[in-house]
């Protein structure tokens, strides 16, 4: 179809324009028709000329479409202005790379990388999969010590004195912990500690740490049922002291790791510690030990328990009487032993100031021991009936043998004088022992060889330790070599040091005839059953007639005109014997003060305990019948009616002090 046809027009009608004129038309038609909002495609230049889009179609009114092209050739051309002349550039020439090598580099690439993963994954899951299944279930395992029970102290009844009781350790994983204020604000009116403390205790990673100790099994149970994720419970025990202060310089006391630290507790450490065990289990999310685990326990082995020779009644009771006069004479420390004078077993053994097994700190370190066994000091004139054995026992003198005795006398340029002022006097021996004449003992003394003396005084166990089992055990002093200065001084009670415990031994080897046996604090051994403690071998010291003949002069002690009348015990016969001496002062060197004793036993026709009593130091008087000799009264009477022995059936031989 012609242009003629397709427009109803000649197509000679208007001359034909040129290129430029018919761009410079079309663009002004474009301009108007974009002005009138008509559509119009936009021109694309290139490097050959501008190209023409095709133009929408618009439609007349008519219904004839007619390109837009014509319409702008009827608009009147407009002279373009000159276009400023093209510079022609040659193109640019762009290489591609190579399509098959950029595969193939990126394919070994790839299978560099599989093959990475491939190697791995046959190491995890061949080669070495046991052991990471094995190092797996380790991070999950946990091994929790299994501590062995403390071994049971009792008293000689079977009571306790000391004993072990189940607790636990609260721990935490923090790593495990998710919210330690939460943690804390729960746990703070349960346990003793700080809410902030127990919040720094739960923050961290650490996969075990403490957050309290020695918590009772109902506490424990209460956390538990928190269901806190991160708490744990390590078993333990605590140590418990059922009697309380009750023979705490005895049984001693632990420190926070269960180790003895004093008495009992530190010198039968090995037996009663026993041996831990252990428990590994593997955990669950939530840290429990899971029931099905591959779980390995070695059982803790129980300690070694003890049975003593302690009387918990006797020895509470001695402890109270003491410890009132301790303060009554403003003394520094005091002792009381009681002791069997048959088994030469130690039924009390009080000291003051006592220890709280439960609160050591609250007592001063040198007085959490125990002075009975630990302190020597001189003895004084509770160490006569001694020299008075060792004297009669080698023939020298009898009881009724008279001695002319001043009140004082001149050794080796030293005076010795008698405690209190007197004429020259003819005094019997028992005399010289109820008036506790330091002269007339010496004088006495002065009668048998020095060796001789020293042997005696050694065989009665002065000079070597009692080796009851307590730590800290003093051996006293008893010189090796004497003068004759030192026989005199000794035989009164002073240049020789002992501890109560020994004196205590000393006077039951009287009581029991002469013969001396090793003094004794553990009865029995207690396992799966009860072993009783080998007993020692028993020594003759002086004879049997020479230990009648001493008694009865003790018991002139406490009979009219003698030092102890003030002591007696109702209802029995009683042997003792009083006691003075100068006290050393190890700051000086020095004797500055007193020591005051009294000690004895009964019933004297049949004796059955012995009690030593000693007052350090004291400063409202020194007297020892006067200040030790009411605490001895006191505790024999309740020793005595505690074990039921019944009072004495006849009355003590009249004994004559003095010459006609």
């Amino acid at each position: 179809m012609t242009a003629e046809r397709r427009t109803g027009r000649p197509a000679t009608s208007r001359p034909r324009a040129s290129a430029g004129v018919r761009a410079a038309a079309v663009t002004g038609t474009t301009e108007r028709r974009l002005r009138a909002g008509t559509a119009v495609a936009t021109p694309v230049r290139s490097q050959r000329g501008v190209r023409h889009v095709p133009e929408p179609v618009r439609r007349e009114r008519g219904g004839s479409a007619k390109p837009a092209r014509v319409a702008a050739a009827r608009a009147p051309a407009r002279r373009p202005s000159p276009a400023p002349p093209k510079v022609k550039r040659p193109p640019r020439l762009v290489r591609l790379a190579d399509p098959k090598q950029r595969l193939h580099v990126c394919l070994v690439l790839i299978s560099i990388v599989l093959s990475m993963f491939s190697a791995r994954l046959l190491q995890l899951q061949g080669l070495n999969a046991s052991s990471y299944v094995a190092a797996a279930g380790d991070d999950r395992v946990r091994s929790f010590p299994l501590p062995a029970a403390r071994g049971t102290i009792l008293d000689r009844d079977g009571e306790p004195l000391a004993r072990s009781v189940a607790a636990f350790h609260l721990t935490a994983d923090q790593t495990m912990v998710v919210n330690p204020a939460a943690y804390a604000l729960q746990l703070d009116e349960l346990l003793p500690a700080d809410l902030a403390s127990i919040q720094r205790a739960l923050t961290g990673t650490k996969r075990f740490h403490y957050i309290a100790k020695n918590l009772t099994p109902d506490l424990w149970r209460a956390i538990d049922d928190l269901d806190l994720p991160g708490l744990f419970a390590e078993p333990a025990s605590v140590r418990e002291y059922p009697a309380g202060r009750v023979a705490g310089n005895v049984i001693g006391f632990t420190g926070a790791d269960g180790r003895g630290l004093a008495g009992l507790e530190l010198s039968m450490q090995s037996r009663l510690a026993g041996r831990d065990g252990e428990t590994t289990c593997e955990l669950t999310p939530s840290g429990r030990c899971m029931p099905t685990g591959n779980a390995r326990t070695r059982p803790a082995v129980r300690g070694q328990g003890l049975r003593l020779t302690i009387d918990r009644d006797i020895q509470w009771y001695a402890e109270r009487a003491l410890a009132r006069q301790v303060e009554a004479a403003r003394a520094d420390a005091g002792n009381v032993v009681v002791m069997d004078t048959r088994t030469f077993e130690i039924v009390a053994v009080a000291t003051s100031p006592l220890v709280d097994p439960r609160e050591p700190g609250e007592t001063p370190v040198e007085s959490r021991g125990n002075r009975a066994l630990e302190e020597a000091y001189e003895p004084g004139s509770v160490l006569k009936p001694l020299t008075m054995a060792a004297v009669i026992e080698k023939g020298a003198a009898q009881p009724d043998t008279v001695l002319s005795v001043p009140d004082h006398v001149r050794r080796s340029g030293e005076l010795i004088n008698d405690y209190y002022d007197h004429p020259k006097e003819r005094m019997t021996l028992t005399g010289v022992l109820a008036k506790s004449s330091n002269v007339g003992t010496l004088l006495a003394a002065e009668r048998i060889d020095k060796a001789a003396f020293r042997s005696y005084l050694s065989a009665f166990g002065l000079g070597e330790k009692p080796r009851v089992g307590l730590p800290g055990e003093s051996a006293g002093v008893l010189p090796a070599e004497w003068s004759a200065l030192t026989r005199d001084t000794i035989a009164f009670g002073q240049g020789v040091s002992v501890s109560t415990v020994q004196l205590a031994a000393a006077y039951a080897t009287i009581a029991n005839g002469g013969i001396r046996l090793p003094a004794r604090l553990v009865a029995a051994t207690i396992d799966e059953t009860e072993t009783a403690a080998a007993p020692g071998s028993p020594r003759r010291v002086v004879s049997e007639p020479t230990a009648a003949a001493v008694t009865q002069m003790m018991e002139a002690v406490m009979g009219e005109g003698g030092t102890g009348r003030s002591s007696t015990v109702p209802g029995y016969r009683v042997a003792g014997k009083t006691g003075t001496a100068q006290r050393v002062d190890p700051a000086c060197g020095c004797y500055r003060g007193y020591n005051s004793s009294f000690m004895g036993f009964a019933p004297a026709d049949d004796p059955r305990y012995v009690v030593a009593v000693s007052l350090l130091n004291p400063r409202n008087g020194n007297s020892g019948g006067q200040l030790a000799g009411p605490v001895f009264a006191d505790v024999m009477a309740f020793t005595l009616t505690h074990m039921g022995v019944p009072p004495s059936g006849t009355e003590a031989p009249e004994a004559r002090l003095f010459a006609d």
